[in-house]
């Protein structure tokens, strides 16, 4: 069983393209939460300069298209995969986030996916970028992907016989009512 959640990812104010990339791939590198980068894998980028191959992509697609946007322009896509408890092993888990991005993106588009062990439940992170490898086009956050991505994330766990969600609740909860908090949410 997994549970999904994609999400766009906009360079914000006060930040540049490449800034923001590096934040990223701080987090989700982290040798502690990867063990040591055992669980980190890239198509068509290497994960160690994936911020630098993501900023010129985006500076091609610039120069080759004239379309510019402002703090607001999203540069990458997030989709988080977390599983079950005592579920999955690591390395199913990154062959599972593999299989899901290599299927989603069909080979338009560099990702690389982390599979971070630092939890009680395993979880993928995986990262596509969001100009295509010929750099022409952008990928489109299309009306109800949240389903669509969570269907293909359903689809493979089934192959690989892990539970999957009967019933699943789609929608939004109030992160404070989703956590159990019975105070006042935090700013």
């Amino acid at each position: 069983m997994a549970t999904t959640r994609l999400m766009p990812l906009h360079i914000g104010e006060g930040r540049t393209f490449s800034t923001a990339i590096e934040d990223i791939l701080d987090y989700v590198e982290n040798p502690q939460k990867t063990d040591y980068g055992k669980f980190i894998f890239g198509y068509e980028c290497d994960t160690r300069t994936a911020d630098a191959e993501f900023a010129l992509s985006k500076w091609q697609y610039l120069n080759l298209t004239g379309r510019k946007r402002g703090a607001d322009d999203v540069i990458a896509y997030h989709f988080r995969q977390s599983f079950k408890p005592g579920e999955v092993v690591p390395e199913e888990a990154n062959q599972i986030g593999y299989d899901f991005a290599s299927r989603f993106l069909k080979g338009k588009h560099a990702f690389f996916v982390c599979t971070h062990t630092d939890k009680a439940h395993i979880h993928n992170h995986i990262y596509w970028n969001a100009v295509t490898l010929d750099c022409k086009r952008k990928f489109r956050d299309f009306r109800r992907s949240h389903k669509a991505v969570a269907r293909l994330s359903d689809l493979i766990c089934t192959e690989h016989r892990l539970s999957v969600i009967e019933n699943p609740s789609r929608g939004s909860t109030a992160y404070n009512k989703w956590h159990g908090f019975k105070g006042k949410p935090s700013n």
